[in-house]
């Protein structure tokens, strides 16, 4: 009977595994902004694209000069980091998109409101 049971939790578990992989596999990866990275005005650069939850966003960018910030619609619209938002700095940061909206900005004076954002609606 213990056999069974484990015959039957091994299926399970290779199903569940086969599943989570071929939603991986069929996750896309986008260099935003392409050649130029991310830098000064990159908003737009995500129009006409179809992203998928899953997707990767590959954010290019000198350190010293930009950052990534993951804010909610109001940071976007207002060019404002929540406090606690998560911030990336690596200059190649790579973010997987969640079901939705996903708003991008650099939160250095000025960057955001010279159309360093984006804002990605990923199925």
């Amino acid at each position: 009977m213990l056999e069974k049971k484990s015959i039957a939790i091994c299926g399970i578990t290779m199903v569940l595994g086969m599943l989570v992989l071929n939603n991986t596999a069929n996750a896309a990866t986008y260099k935003v902004g392409d050649a130029t990275g991310w830098t000064f005005n990159v908003a737009g650069w995500e129009n006409g694209k179809n992203f998928k939850a899953d997707d990767v966003l590959v954010f290019n960018y000198k350190p010293e000069y930009h950052n990534v910030v993951v804010v909610d619609e109001n940071g976007y619209c207002n060019c404002t980091a929540p406090f606690g938002a998560k911030v990336y700095h690596s200059g190649e940061d790579q973010i997987k998109l969640v079901k939705g909206q996903n708003y991008f900005i650099c939160s250095f004076p000025g960057h955001c409101n010279k159309g360093l954002r984006i804002a990605i609606d990923a199925a």
